[in-house]
């Protein structure tokens, strides 16, 4: 078992140190490096906190629409594949919310301050408790 705190929690605190402490006392140049630097912290993050659920979850998701076991990334390249052939669209069962999640994931680890992905979970969330009054 490891022991706490974690890579991420390290992490963390490793970016709130640059932001908090240092950035506000360095030229301006260097701060915006530090600052450049705490990003890159936070998505490292990020990615250890959600990258390999959402890598599963992925998994999941392309072989139901597959219909067929592999890798991710021999699954993604099969999906790729049969799109540009026209063997899927987006009115293959599947294919539009595997693709809006997959977006929807990338941003969560990249960009998850970013304002059209805040609109879109929280349109996300709306419909779904619609779906849950049905």
């Amino acid at each position: 078992m490891l022991d706490h705190p974690r890579g991420a929690d390290i992490l963390t605190a490793v970016s709130k140190l640059l932001r908090e402490t240092l950035m506000p006392q360095l030229p301006a140049n260097a701060a915006f490096q530090a600052r450049v630097a705490a990003n890159a912290i936070d998505l490292v993050a990020r990615e250890i906190n959600f990258g390999e659920t959402v890598e599963r979850e992925a998994l999941e998701r392309l072989q139901a629409l597959l219909s067929r076991d592999g890798s991710l990334d021999e699954l993604e390249a099969e999906l790729s594949g049969r799109i540009h052939r026209g063997e899927l669209d987006l009115k293959s069962p599947g294919l539009a919310d595997h693709l809006w999640q997959t977006t929807l994931d990338k941003m969560k680890i990249d960009q998850p301050a970013y304002a059209s992905y805040r609109r879109a979970l929280d349109a996300r969330a709306g419909q779904q408790n619609i779906q849950k009054e049905d």
